[in-house]
């Protein structure tokens, strides 16, 4: 059973190929990739600060190192190009989405009324 931000067997399958090798380049052995990436979901859904992630995902420093290294060597851009165009196939996708005044609002300030009323 895993938790709400947590990734589930078939999710976890689809992406590990495309994840660096777990050989450390020094140093001792890597944290496994599954937890790490539970603990930035579950940071990126909570939008709580590194440093108040669970325990249960390792330490923050790890999170957010793995995380930024991942960002740099376009590991997240591959994961997403690759995700999209699973979903792009499967018809998942819809590339004609619109936004308009309904969906964004402006703050009241930025509608061009006078100041005091």
């Amino acid at each position: 059973m895993s938790g709400r931000f947590e990734l589930t067997e078939v999710e976890y399958a689809r992406i590990a190929p495309l994840l660096p090798a777990m050989i450390p380049r020094r140093g001792v052995r890597w944290r496994d990739h599954r937890q790490v990436i539970n603990g930035i979901v579950f940071r990126v859904g909570t939008g709580v600060p590194w440093r108040d992630v669970p325990a249960r995902y390792g330490p923050w420093k790890t999170l957010y190192k793995r995380f930024a290294r991942w960002q740099e060597d376009g590991t997240w851009a591959r994961i997403e190009a690759m995700l999209q165009a699973d979903a792009d196939a499967a018809g998942d996708l819809d590339w004609h989405g619109k936004a308009d005044s309904t969906i964004v609002r402006a703050h009241q300030h930025a509608a061009g009324a006078r100041k005091g009323g």
